[in-house]
């Protein structure tokens, strides 16, 4: 593993300079590996041994894919009934909460009928008032209108009276100046 790291980590090193210098020849370190890679494809097509490991290595691999596979397979179908049973319980969780949101609406529905059913009262009784005092108001300005009215028919008959009073003893005085003419008069 390490001389893999270490190689690639000179390839990569490699292509870097590479990459900043003009493509003349390969660099050493390339033609190793290519030169290693060259004999690893030699030596597995000539010897016999390394071409069973290699099908074992193949039948290993697709197995170790196929477990892969299976493996999957059943998570999926894991998550797939876990997902379903989350819908189920999202699903339920969501209609509780619906039906206890939809309570919640009706109450404020029946609260709110019962505020404006108060609301139309306290109007009426409002109005009522205003009416009633609008009446009573009117009814006052009347009184008072008929007692202004009251209050300056006795004015007139207080200067009435005076006027009568003032005659009166206008009329005494002369009633007793006469008396005394009539009783010199009868002496």
């Amino acid at each position: 593993m390490s001389s893999l790291y270490t190689r690639s980590k000179e390839f990569t090193r490699n292509r870097k300079s590479q990459s900043d210098s003009p493509p003349s020849s390969p660099s050493p370190i390339a033609k190793t590996l290519r030169h290693e890679r060259l004999s690893r494809l030699e030596s597995a097509g000539t010897s016999p041994t390394t071409s069973d490991s290699y099908s074992d290595r193949a039948t290993s691999r697709s197995s170790a894919y196929t477990r892969r596979e299976n493996r999957l397979a059943s998570l999926s179908s894991r998550t797939e009934e876990d997902t379903n049973r989350d819908y189920k319980k999202l699903y339920e969780g969501a209609l509780s909460e619906n039906q206890k949101l939809k309570s919640k609406l009706q109450e404020a529905q029946l609260e709110l009928a019962d505020i404006k059913s108060k609301l139309e009262k306290a109007a009426q009784q409002k109005q009522e008032k205003t009416s009633d005092r609008s009446s009573m108001l009117e009814m006052e300005k009347r009184g008072k209108r008929a007692l202004e009215r009251r209050l300056s028919e006795m004015e007139e008959e207080m200067k009435v009276l005076t006027e009568l009073k003032s005659d009166n003893q206008r009329l005494k005085d002369e009633n007793g100046a006469l008396i005394r003419v009539i009783s010199k008069l009868s002496k």
